[in-house]
């Protein structure tokens, strides 16, 4: 912990420093009042260009709002654990940047180490996951001021996360790009919903029902960890065996649940795929014994919940598993070649080789299961 005087101190010295340097138009800096997600009203400068972002989500908000360049200091975590975030492997300059603290899960709803932050002089201060208590408590000390941004609901796709993305491209003066994000979202879900709908319509289609394993949760899981609702199978109006027993979030099974279960098609999110290929090493009996492992029908899906909610690989994996449920109407999908569409749209850059790189093929099978039946 920082000592009490030194930050008072540096708090000074960065209110003086502001105070002092001249501004563009020659006239005192404008400011107005935004609402921010804790329902706080908060005092924020006209067009910022020195920002940080604290929490689990922050930083891809503004990745998505093609605003990484005004970042001037990153947490720890978002240098030290990359894999599985497309934000991050889209802006490896970021990795570059100054600490402003630690981050990571141990650090949601705390303070940042404050001299490190007005070390980087931000104008202001993102913050996901964040008590209104918290965040007014911290702008205090420091004297920047702190918005507090939203996902919704935890460890999942929910629509409250456009929200936030409206309000940090209203303050950063790009309300542009956020719609633009907001619009790509909504007509991709539209698209696959519509495409699932055409599918399931289709004379003699037989819907098959379907379970995910190995879905993360304050860590890497195997496959009796699932999840409901999954956003890619609810967009797919797929029949998602954890629905049976959870209604809304995670579970754990066991494996005679699983068992039970005996789904049609197996999907493991590739947070989980080491842990399940240990599984199926391990205990063959057991995972050799479901239907899909029988019948080859296991693939991969990328894991969406990496330090909150990746957009853009939720609309990637509903893509991937909608041309193995609906084989006809997703029939025109490259998975490959429409991850790097979606990609390149939400973050300016194809990052799909990387991701597969890590995870291998999007919706394919696991190398692991390889020797199971075609």
């Amino acid at each position: 912990m920082p000592h009490p005087f030194r930050v008072f101190f540096l708090c000074c010295a960065f209110v003086l420093m502001t105070a002092t340097a001249p501004a563009a138009t020659g006239t005192q800096a404008l400011t107005r009042q935004v609402t921010d997600a804790a329902g706080r009203q908060v005092t924020v400068p006209e067009n910022p260009r020195r920002i940080i972002c604290l929490g689990p989500g922050s930083l891809r908000l503004i990745a998505y709002l093609e605003a990484t360049d005004r970042v001037v200091g990153v947490e720890r975590f978002e240098k030290d654990r990359r894999t599985g975030r497309p934000y991050s492997l889209a802006h490896p300059e970021l990795i570059k940047l100054p600490i402003i603290g630690p981050g990571g899960p141990k650090s949601i709803n705390q303070e940042p180490d404050l001299e490190a932050v007005l070390g980087v002089a931000p104008q202001i201060i993102f913050a996901t996951a964040m008590d209104a208590a918290v965040a007014e408590a911290m702008q205090a000390k420091l004297r920047i001021p702190v918005v507090v941004l939203s996902y919704g609901q935890f460890a999942r796709y929910d629509p409250k996360v456009l929200d936030s993305l409206a309000l940090a491209g209203d303050i950063l003066g790009c309300p542009d790009r956020a719609a633009a994000v907001a619009d790509f979202m909504k007509k991709a879900e539209a698209d696959v919903r519509a495409r699932a709908q055409k599918g399931l319509a289709a004379p003699g289609y037989v819907k098959p029902s379907v379970y995910v394993g190995g879905t993360g949760l304050r860590g890497t899981h195997g496959l009796t960890s699932t999840d409901n609702p999954y956003a890619p199978l609810e967009w797919l109006s797929a029949d998602n065996l954890a629905g049976r027993v959870t209604k809304d979030g995670h579970a754990f099974i066991d494996k005679e649940q699983l068992l039970a279960f005996n789904p049609d098609v197996l999907f493991v999110d590739a947070a989980g795929l080491t842990l399940v290929a240990d599984e199926y090493s391990q205990q063959p009996e057991f995972v050799g014994s479901l239907r899909a492992v029988k019948d080859g029908k296991v693939f991969v899906l990328y894991p969406f919940v990496m330090y909150l909610t990746n957009l853009d690989t939720i609309v990637a994996d509903a893509y991937a598993a909608g041309k193995i449920l609906y084989p006809q109407t997703f029939a025109d999908i490259d998975p490959a070649a429409k991850a790097d569409e979606i990609y390149r749209f939400l973050l300016g850059k194809p990052v799909y080789a990387q991701m597969a790189r890590d995870f291998g093929p999007l919706g394919q099978k696991p190398a692991f299961f390889k020797n199971t039946q075609p």
